[in-house]
């Protein structure tokens, strides 16, 4: 591995947790892997709640530009490195080594994001030699994604030795959709290996309802926005729908990702264009959507100010991504006899106001009003899938006798 070139901002001591927690605390690492990029988050319990210890994370993984930043909750600790990280792995060996200068205990659970467990894994649920082969078995289910989750667990089982590690994954809270929402109209015989609608972006959902506690009312609309953006409809703190499939892939356009298409295109393109399988799926998940719509970039923020500089493409763009998902709202207003709340969550969610009113435009006949309303009931509140990771690691610790 290459030598870090390091750009630190520092105070405190090694071994200084920085956050004011007791010393010898039970804490819990989290682990949510990404395409390029690994975030983590390290958290005590205190008064009843996971507290957030440090949290941070590498991106641009195998690139010349990999980062890393690790974060107090204080900030005495703020730590900048450029350094080398080749995958997953790497990116979890230099998080440990940072962490072992300013946190003198090993955690007692590593808790993992699993985005797709395939049909038999919709539990959140202790790892376990059996688990990791239902996992491996899963693979087709997501690609891209479950085996640089199978590389973290193993990594971290390295790196951690005899540390429990769980698994929380992302299609567990739509364990409740009703059959009319998660029966995808094909054959039976592809329905009973599971091709069905799963759903996802559930812990960042979990972490919403978790947020609202006694103030989520029984009809509510969630939208997490960013590179992956879905919509749920969430009846009396259950999912009952929501716009992501059998895949990731599937619901409102993203950054790079189709969204849903008409199955004809996926044949025409494999017919005029001899598309195989690989080239099909590299260009659904990393060609399309708002990208292909735009061109040159799919950030939102770049977009829009391209837009306003008088760019057509990125105009219709926005207009697509923004349309798509009003509809889906719309949609779940029907199907719920309306909206008593409407939450945004995720980086674009959060943190666009403008793609915010644009989607809300015309969704006042829900009876939904924007946060400078008296009767508010538009709201926008930060996703934290970390955080829900952790209580559900301490659940499962405290179930199993693990809790050391």
């Amino acid at each position: 591995m290459n030598e870090p070139n390091t750009n630190r901002k520092i105070s405190g001591e090694e071994g200084d947790t920085g956050s004011g927690l007791a010393a010898g605390s039970d804490l819990i690492l989290v682990l949510n892997s990404g395409s390029s990029s690994l975030k983590f988050g390290v958290f005590a319990r205190q008064g009843g709640s996971e507290e957030t210890l440090f949290s941070g994370g590498a991106s641009d993984i195998g690139e010349s530009s990999a980062s890393l930043k690790i974060r107090s909750a204080d900030r005495k600790v703020d730590i900048t490195e450029q350094t080398g990280m080749g995958s997953q792995g790497d990116a979890l060996r230099e998080i440990a080594r940072v962490l072992r200068q300013y946190v003198r205990q090993m955690p007692v659970a590593v808790g993992h994001r699993i985005v797709h467990g395939g049909p038999h894994l919709r539990e959140h649920q202790r790892m376990t030699p059996e688990v990791l082969k239902q996992l491996e078995d899963a693979t087709h289910f997501a690609p891209l994604h479950i085996p640089q989750s199978l590389e973290l667990v193993r990594q971290a089982g390295q790196t951690f030795a005899g540390v429990p590690q769980f698994a929380c994954f992302d299609t567990a809270f739509h364990r409740t959709l009703p059959a009319r929402a998660f029966t995808l109209p094909v054959p039976r015989r592809y329905r009973d290996e599971g091709v069905i609608r799963y759903g996802f972006h559930g812990l960042s959902y979990e972490s919403l309802v978790s947020a609202l506690g006694d103030a989520l009312p029984s009809r509510a609309v969630f939208a997490h926005l960013g590179s992956g953006s879905s919509v749920c409809a969430v009846r009396d703190g259950r999912s009952i729908d929501t716009s992501m499939g059998f895949t990731p892939t599937g619901g409102v356009p993203m950054g790079t990702r189709s969204g849903d298409l008409d199955p004809g295109v996926v044949l025409f393109l494999m017919r005029s264009a001899s598309l195989d399988a690989d080239a099909l799926e590299k260009m659904l998940n990393h060609e399309c959507g708002v990208l292909a719509l735009a061109g040159q970039s799919a950030d939102m923020q770049k977009l829009l100010e391209r837009r306003d500089a008088g760019d057509q493409d990125a105009a219709l763009a926005i207009d697509v991504f923004c349309t798509d998902v009003r509809k889906q709202i719309g949609a779940y207003g029907a199907l719920m006899g309306g909206v008593d709340l409407l939450v945004f969550t995720g980086g674009i969610g959060e943190h666009s106001d403008v793609v915010r009113d644009a989607i809300t435009e015309g969704l006042q006949c829900f009876g939904l009003q924007a946060s400078g309303d008296a009767h508010a009931n538009i709201k926008v509140i930060p996703a934290a899938e970390e955080r829900q990771i952790a209580l559900h690691c301490r659940a499962l610790l405290a179930q199993s006798g693990s809790h050391r």
